[in-house]
């Protein structure tokens, strides 16, 4: 790779919604940029697939909120409407072994000593998330120690109930798509209080799960993507970046591209396996390393209909065992085929991905029929994804900083390093780990550019 393929003002590595984002904004700041990506689609963690029928099924991310004011912008600019979840119903709660149906996000039949429990454990969370801050988590008083206690730890301290511990500790590892006892207590308040609060991250009504993307999210990237024409390069996995004097040369396995400056778009985890030259700093090499995905498997399960409305559900459902822990209704908005959307996550992800196919669809959907009963094994098919799996993401939801990374390492999550700046949904402060996230971290990026090289913004 002697010769140079191509060159920009910037490159970005990453075509998911961070790096386009950051590309459009740039763009329109006057800057020419290349944007390489390293699978051979756009939308990083968002991926939708339609069936012959033409039933939209979101693999990835899919769900937005009334306060994610980014991606709203966005799609009132491309003219792109959204579909409010359906909700109508009780929910299913399986815990203790037995599927109890109730209104609200909690059964009422725990008993009054262990819902009180409940209760108290997501309002000192929600006080202690209160005191956080967004943009440095690691400057939070007592933030050492709270990044040190992980959350099975602060359960066992703090939730005298076994029974509610055992309840809340199953939410956080649905939550975090990893046990309790791999959640730092820093990284669960910060990321309550990046969506506004823990009711708004947990709930859809109000909240962080309120609506789908007509058409879904991916085909949003698609349309970003459209404006960019040849300055996007798919199928050019990045593995190596050189900072010279004057500027940087990214190598990629579609060749050489030369620029002024760099963003890289993509996970801190994923970010750490491009060799840089010379090497990052200590504190950045070292936030790569403590910052991994978590574990998940996203079904769509399609059925004749929407059998479990007549019986009165809505849908969601949440297990404390089994192979699924969450569900809810993901059928088409017009009515016809049935879907629900479900998630294997943390431990069972972990289990069932190294099992055969035909094993994990038995255990998926021996948890469907818990929730739903006997009509919930008329499957006519079942769509999934192994997040863990795919080599160019390596997990979801998102990657979260390991018990003590907040404070070690959280300083070097935005700081640029040289030419190279960062990027991608982790590195937000406001909704972190959502699409919302991903675009401000892209457009924060961009900015900072657009200031070191002096270009008028506005273009």
């Amino acid at each position: 790779m002697d010769g140079v393929t191509r060159a920009a003002d910037v490159a970005i590595i990453g075509a998911g919604f961070a790096g386009l984002s950051a590309a459009r904004r740039l763009r329109r700041a006057g800057a020419s940029v290349v944007v390489l990506e390293a699978r051979d689609r756009v939308g990083g963690r968002t991926f939708d697939v339609t069936l012959d029928d033409g039933t939209l099924l979101e693999l990835g991310g899919q769900w937005i909120g009334p306060t994610q004011s980014r991606i709203h912008g966005l799609l009132d600019e491309l003219g792109i409407a959204t579909t409010p979840s359906f909700l109508e119903g009780e929910t299913v709660t399986v815990f203790e072994g037995e599927a109890r149906r109730h209104e609200g996000s909690f059964p009422t039949d725990l008993g009054a000593t262990t819902s009180a429990a409940v209760g108290d454990a997501f309002e000192d969370l929600e006080a202690l998330a209160a005191g956080i801050s967004l943009e440095r988590p690691w400057a939070a008083p007592d933030a050492e120690r709270m990044d040190g206690q992980t959350m099975a730890g602060w359960l066992d301290g703090n939730v005298p109930d076994a029974r509610a511990r055992a309840l809340v500790r199953s939410v956080v590892e649905s939550m975090f798509v990893r046990p309790a006892g791999e959640v730092s207590l820093l990284d669960f308040l910060f990321h309550a209080r990046t969506a506004g609060s823990l009711a708004e991250a947990l709930g859809f009504e109000g909240a962080a799960q309120q609506d789908r993307i007509v058409g879904g999210p991916q085909a949003v990237a698609e349309r970003i993507a459209a404006e960019l024409g040849r300055d996007l390069v798919l199928s050019a996995p990045v593995r190596r970046i050189e900072q010279r004097i004057a500027g940087l040369l990214v190598d990629t396995d579609r060749g050489r591209f030369e620029a002024d400056r760099a963003i890289v778009a993509v996970s801190p985890m994923l970010a750490g396996r491009i060799e840089v030259d010379p090497p990052l700093p200590a504190l950045r090499d070292g936030l790569a390393q403590h910052m991994p995905h978590g574990s998940v498997i996203k079904i769509q399960v399609v059925y004749a209909a929407p059998f479990w409305r007549a019986a009165g559900l809505s849908g969601l459902s949440f297990s404390t065992d089994g192979a699924v822990s969450f569900t809810a209704d993901n059928s088409p908005p017009g009515g016809g085929r049935g879907v629900i959307v479900g998630f294997i996550e943390g431990r069972e992800a972990r289990r069932l991905g190294a099992a055969p196919a035909v094993a994990r669809r038995q255990a998926a959907i021996a948890s469907l029929v818990r929730v739903f009963g006997p009509a919930a094994a008329e499957v006519e098919q079942l769509v999934e994804l192994d997040w863990s799996a795919e080599p160019w993401t390596r997990g979801c939801y998102s990657g979260h900083m390991a018990p003590g990374g907040w404070f070690a390492f959280g300083p070097a999550l935005r700081e640029p390093c040289d030419r190279i700046h960062w990027a991608g949904t982790e590195t937000a402060a406001w909704m972190a780990g959502y699409i919302d996230g991903a675009i401000a971290s892209g457009e924060r990026a961009a900015a900072e550019i657009v200031t070191a090289r002096g270009i008028d913004a506005s273009g």
